[in-house]
């Protein structure tokens, strides 16, 4: 009998304090952790072209070097919160650094997004995701503790739209 697997949808908001620039992280019941933009993110709102996707995070170190081999994942990089799985640059000069946003293993990073940025904006919670992220198990559960869950987030959106009306 085919087991039922699921995927739920979490948001980080202000990923670094940087307003608007939200996350989203598609936990599925097998732990793994999709790693993806939220509809607010300032990369999906209209006018925005993306120029380049980068996974060279310093001199040292590149996401694409990520190789993970055999059932113990070895090879795989390990990701604390806050790393940078990779850098948007945006024709308007801006540009947006990714964070892991879970503490595990770099399972892969998305290199059709290096090809095809606009997938990113196209379809960004599918193929436009940016990287997989295998969690450690004992800390699997309380991976989504402080993250809201989809609905939760929908409510802040609106209360972000409603304060951005009344100030202007």
């Amino acid at each position: 009998m085919p087991t039922h697997q699921s995927t739920e949808s979490f948001i980080l908001l202000d990923v670094k304090g940087k307003p608007c620039e939200d996350h989203c992280i598609l936990q599925h019941s097998n732990r793994i952790c999709v790693i993806t933009l939220a509809e607010s993110h300032p990369v999906l709102q209209s006018g925005k072209t993306i120029k380049s996707i980068s996974y060279q995070i310093s001199t040292n170190c590149s996401r694409l070097q990520n190789k993970v081999s055999g059932k113990f994942k070895r090879g795989a990089q390990f990701l604390t919160e806050l790393a940078p799985l990779c850098k948007i640059y945006c024709s308007d000069g801006e540009e947006y650094t990714i964070s892991s946003c879970v503490r595990g293993r770099l399972m892969e990073v998305n290199e059709n997004i290096l090809h095809k940025p606009s997938i990113l904006q196209e379809k960004p919670s599918t193929e436009g995701y940016i990287a997989v992220v295998l969690p450690k198990f004992e800390e699997s559960k309380s991976i989504t503790d402080g993250l809201l869950t989809q609905k939760q987030y929908e409510e802040v959106v609106v209360r972000r739209i409603t304060a951005t009306t009344a100030t202007s």
